[in-house]
């Protein structure tokens, strides 16, 4: 019964009331409209960290840009946005890539720096390639004058590698192509032309050393080796690539 003439009342007052009613003073920054976006740095959310900072060309490197062509006005529209091809070449070598059609490069010979824009830093494509082209150019330039390297640790009982200058298994694939020959448990040895334009070495018969200009080939190839002895987790044998390691587990008993 007090609960119906409590509605009761409450719409009475609700429907008489002319005047609108306002929440307390403590109560009105929760009802304010809170921003779209907070930012906890003081810097433009707008410029990414990695891709404004300048690239230093060490002595010897050179950067060529080539444009590409202009498209006649009869031809047929493209798809895709034709795109600029860089060529970095150094005391180790050459290496070429290509930079998005909405990424500038510039160049200052004199301070020997190059600089990476993007046409619209509003947009989340070209902010997320600004610095992704920045590291690929980093690596490129820091090949060619100084190369990249991958050292490779064979463990295990028997486990022995060596660089052929021929191979029984595998043809070369262009003139004066070398072979890492592993003995790593089969009952063969297992043969891997080296790409070109990396060179590899072994220091100690469980050691192999992989040098080259371009970081991504040198990785590749060093990938493909241990794919053939992954790191196992019970006695620890396997092909590890630089500061690999491994956590040993406990021995199943039955």
């Amino acid at each position: 019964m007090f609960a119906i003439s409590r509605r009761s009342c409450l719409r009475e007052v609700l429907s008489a009331s002319t005047v609108s009613v306002s929440p307390p003073p403590f109560l009105l920054p929760a009802f304010q409209s809170a921003p779209s976006s907070r930012s906890f740095t003081s810097s433009s959310p707008c410029m990414s960290q990695v891709g404004r900072t300048p690239i230093s060309l060490p002595p010897g490197v050179s950067v060529t840009i080539f444009e590409p062509p202009v498209p006649k006005a009869k031809t047929r529209v493209l798809r895709t946005e034709p795109e600029t091809k860089v060529e970095i070449e150094g005391p180790l070598g050459k290496v070429s890539m290509t930079l998005p059609s909405f990424i500038n490069l510039e160049q200052d010979l004199q301070a020997r720096k190059a600089l990476i824009r993007v046409q619209d830093s509003s947009i989340r494509h070209q902010r997320e390639m600004w610095g992704t082209t920045r590291a690929y150019l980093q690596n490129h330039i820091l090949g060619v004058s100084e190369g990249h390297t991958a050292i490779l640790r064979l463990v295990g009982v028997g486990y022995r590698a060596s660089v052929e200058p021929s191979a029984v298994t595998v043809s070369p694939e262009y003139e004066g192509q070398q072979f890492v020959s592993l003995k790593v448990g089969f009952s063969h040895p297992v043969e891997l032309g080296v790409p070109k334009g990396v060179t590899a070495s072994t220091p100690q018969p469980t050691r192999i050393l992989l040098e080259g200009p371009d970081k991504e080939i040198v990785n590749e190839f060093a990938a493909n080796i241990r794919a053939w002895r992954r790191p196992e987790p019970y006695k620890g044998k396997g092909i590890f690539v630089n500061g690999e390691t491994i956590k040993l587990k406990a021995k199943k008993i039955k």
